[in-house]
């Protein structure tokens, strides 16, 4: 931590001091650095730095076929692997104006709660390592291992999974996959119950999140917040419901709000969300539909491997799908979706060709990061630290 005196004074008469956090502190949940002006504990300005983890990811897609840039999209927040690659696909589907199966819709919505799930387990156990709680972390991992085994066995991987596709997802579940889901939504409930038993009511994560990082529903909307940190100010709204897709209106489920906006109701939101998202996921396995799981246009599904393997023209029409990709028509898009951290959302300019002309992508993270300054000035050093933990910000999206 690097200290540097500041020659200018508070008006109580003290000198001041910047000190920096990050960006290699495991407090600021990746490579975020905060130079706070301080006055003894006490933080009077804060100023959030970026750009440790950029990569130039819109460009990237400019410079990729629509179907290279779905790996990318993995290393966003890459907490929610599955969630991005949905959210990016929705957004060229749209733009070419494809249908996709019901099978593959009710995949994707899986796929979707799983993801959200994940990344809220390991938001609570790193916002209650922070905050000195060290047994929810273990109890929070061990769900998400359970969840990446589900993962490897679905998509062959377990960070990185590039597994959604135009049209639909890049192959069918596979035998007793669904079974294994069904067996962890059985066993999630309880496991979030034994996290409350030990959080909800105890004094001390009371006292460190009640009342601290208070945001009004106003703020929130200025600054353009999404996700549960938009709910914990008492908005209702939820891209599932306000502006569904993949069918999510079919489906029974609550939305979290919260009242106090501080970091005590974005902890119960994201409590709450892991439990409605069991619901949604029991309600999608009642009625799993049969079928297709790719849309029947070859100049958007990929040949079977096997065919690929044994016949010379599958193999060329593989090779230039992937080198060549399509050509959709001219226009632009937007397309979002409700991410687990909030509204993740691709815009899309298309003048044809294989690569977009102009991509944009709209990051929850970085919006949500917005608020940080105010959210924390005024207060104690050790609030920032709960502040930030209660935004659930990933530097990889912040920093595309």
């Amino acid at each position: 931590m690097e200290i540097v005196r500041d020659p200018q004074l508070h008006p109580s008469g003290l000198e001041l001091m910047t000190i920096n956090m990050g960006p290699q502190h495991p407090a600021t949940h990746g490579v975020l650095r905060l130079e706070l002006l301080i006055d003894g504990e006490v933080v009077v300005k804060a100023t959030p730095h970026l750009g440790y983890l950029h990569r130039g990811m819109e460009k990237i897609a400019e410079n990729k076929t629509y179907l290279q840039f779905i790996p990318y999209t993995d290393r966003l927040d890459y907490l929610a692997p599955l969630s991005n690659n949905v959210a990016f696909a929705q957004a060229v589907e749209k733009l070419i104006a494809c249908e996709i199966p019901p099978r593959a819709r009710a995949i994707r919505v899986t796929v979707c709660e799983l993801a959200r799930i994940s990344a809220h387990l390991l938001w609570l156990g790193t916002h209650a390592i922070d905050l000195g709680a060290m047994t929810i972390f273990f109890y929070t991992f061990q769900e998400r291992e359970y969840l990446y085994d589900l993962f490897e066995m679905l998509t062959g991987a377990r960070l990185t999974t590039t597994y959604t596709r135009f049209g639909g997802v890049a192959r069918d579940l596979p035998e007793g996959w669904l079974g294994a889901v069904r067996t962890f939504c059985d066993r999630l409930p309880k496991v979030v119950d034994e996290c409350e038993n030990l959080l909800t009511r105890n004094r001390i994560f009371v006292e460190r999140t009640r009342g601290v990082g208070v945001m009004t529903a106003a703020q929130a909307k200025d600054l353009g917040v999404t996700g549960p940190s938009l709910r914990a100010c008492g908005v209702d709204w939820d891209l599932r419901r306000a502006q569904p897709y993949l069918g999510y209106e079919a489906f029974d489920f609550e939305v979290p709000v919260g009242g106090d906006g501080d970091t005590y109701d974005r902890y119960l939101v994201r409590i709450e969300e892991m439990r409605q998202s069991v619901r949604i996921l029991n309600q999608v396995m009642a009625r799993f539909p049969d079928g297709p799981v790719m849309v029947d246009d070859p100049k958007l599904a990929m040949p079977k491997k096997d065919k690929v393997l044994t016949s010379m023209e599958e193999l060329i029409h593989h090779f230039i799908l992937v080198t060549e990709g399509f050509d959709p028509p001219h226009g632009e898009v937007y397309s979002a979706i409700e991410a687990p951290k909030g509204e993740l959302g691709f815009y899309l300019v298309s003048e044809g060709g294989r690569s977009p002309y102009r991509c944009r992508i709209r990051p929850p993270s970085f919006y949500n990061l917005q608020a940080l300054p105010a959210l924390v000035e005024g207060r104690m050093l050790s609030d920032v630290v709960a502040v930030i933990a209660s935004l659930d910000p990933v530097m990889g999206e912040c920093d595309r």
